[in-house]
């Protein structure tokens, strides 16, 4: 008994060794937050490390049904970041009792260039799907939230739902569909037909080093790809409801993007709510308003919840001078 002990604990601490910090650090955080969290599960049929997901359960549920799911994008420009960026977000969301978390991995364009991307994305949907009665979620109701880059990647699942040819066949579950059911899109570029970016006098600036490295060259160069990758693009009345918040002054992603999908949105009669942050730069999206306001709507949307969605502008905090 005490050599099985003891094999135990070396096995539990090989494990802890292998683990990034932030990595250590949310699994602690979860522990204490009555969250259960599994990290590091493939789901494209392969060992690639970023071609996982952690999963966010909560130890203590609300009731026996099964779990609605919110899939987590993390931003970084397609060329940074990691999902366990997105660890406290799958913890609030789990702690509740009323959802499970999803925090999605994908290939960054200095791996692979679009549409990897979206392939990766919709694969992990898949796989939610293809695991539901494994850890009782609920497959028909998924929602997907993302800042930046990972609201671009969002607001495209959202979109494309039906659109085979950027569907992919990556991973074992091809059977199961990618759909999502609402959409919190945070600062998410939408349309790589216009500049994510403007000089002084209010010109557009199309050459972006991370759209480049997202198309394999400038908008203007992969004007095809550049109409395949942008959300606008798909949009159609079968579309999912949508929450976008947006920093009015963001200089990283205009806010004409926040403007575009909202209006496709709205003339293919698809719920759609566009709430400013009013004066915010392309990191106001971290406001805890804007965290609140996305589970407001994504319970109400997912699980009926008759709490109103707040949709009035949302004012900028100062930002810290560092």
């Amino acid at each position: 008994m005490k050599s099985l002990l003891v094999l135990l604990l070396a096995t539990s601490s090989a494990f802890a060794a292998e683990l990034s910090e932030p990595q250590q650090k949310a699994l602690a955080t979860a522990e204490k937050s009555q969250v259960e969290l599994r990290l590091d599960l493939p789901y494209a049929g392969n060992d690639n490390a970023k071609q996982k997901v952690d999963l966010y359960l909560p130890k203590k549920r609300n009731s026996d049904k099964p779990l609605p799911v919110v899939a987590l994008i993390h931003g970084g420009g397609w060329v940074n970041g990691d999902r366990i960026g997105y660890a406290g977000a799958g913890i609030q969301f789990a702690r509740t009792g009323d959802f499970a978390a999803v925090g999605v991995g994908y290939r960054l364009t200095k791996e692979a260039r679009w549409p990897a991307q979206i392939h990766d994305c919709k694969a992990a949907i898949r796989w939610i799907r293809a695991h539901a009665k494994e850890f009782n979620l609920d497959p028909d109701h998924i929602a997907v939230m993302g800042s930046s880059a990972g609201g671009h990647l969002s607001s495209l699942l959202g979109t494309s739902g039906d659109v085979k040819e950027i569907e992919g066949d990556l991973g074992p579950h091809t059977a199961f569909s990618s759909r999502v059911q609402c959409v919190a899109n945070l600062c998410g570029p939408e349309d790589f037909t216009q500049a994510l970016m403007f000089d002084k006098e209010q010109q557009p600036l199309f050459k972006d080093d991370a759209v480049s490295g997202l198309l394999g060259g400038s908008a203007g160069e992969k004007q095809a790809e550049a109409v395949a990758a942008s959300p606008v693009t798909y949009v159609s009345r079968d579309d999912p409801p949508f929450i976008t918040f947006h920093g009015t002054q963001d200089k990283r992603v205009a806010y004409l993007h926040a403007e575009a999908i909202h209006s496709a949105l709205q003339k293919s009669d698809v719920s759609s709510i566009l709430i400013p942050i009013t004066g915010g730069g392309h990191g106001s999206v971290g406001h805890p308003e804007v965290m609140l306001r996305s589970r407001q709507f994504i319970a109400k949307t997912l699980c009926g919840a008759a709490s109103q969605v707040d949709t009035t502008p949302i004012t900028a905090l100062p930002e810290v001078k560092k």
